[in-house]
């Protein structure tokens, strides 16, 4: 049977709480972006690569060649999927449903 005192409790009950303030303050700063952003869907660089079926290299040429927006918050490069799906649609093609601006969130 395992046996905890009471300073290895605290000690692990510590790290639990350091864990969930963690969460709590990515949460609140995903919620931010959301606001900042119309309250449009972010998408980062591993979603549009796997949504176009593109490599990183790839899209980043599409950035360089200013065929999509992007924005940098915090260091890391995000894409609004409203921009994203005029970008489709202008090449023929549609966005996910997941992924669509939702005007009710």
């Amino acid at each position: 049977m395992l046996q905890i005192n009471s300073e290895t409790a605290h000690g692990m009950f510590t790290q639990i709480m350091e864990r969930f303030d963690k969460i709590e303050r990515t949460l609140e700063r995903m919620n931010k972006l959301k606001d900042c952003l119309d309250g449009d869907t972010l998408l980062d660089n591993y979603d549009l690569c796997q949504l176009l079926g593109i490599t990183k290299r790839t899209l980043a040429r599409y950035r360089q060649k200013k065929l999509v927006t992007y924005y940098m918050i915090d260091g890391r490069t995000y894409y609004k999927a409203s921009e994203v799906e005029a970008f489709l649609n202008q090449k023929g093609k549609s966005l996910p449903t997941r992924f669509r601006h939702q005007t009710n969130v």
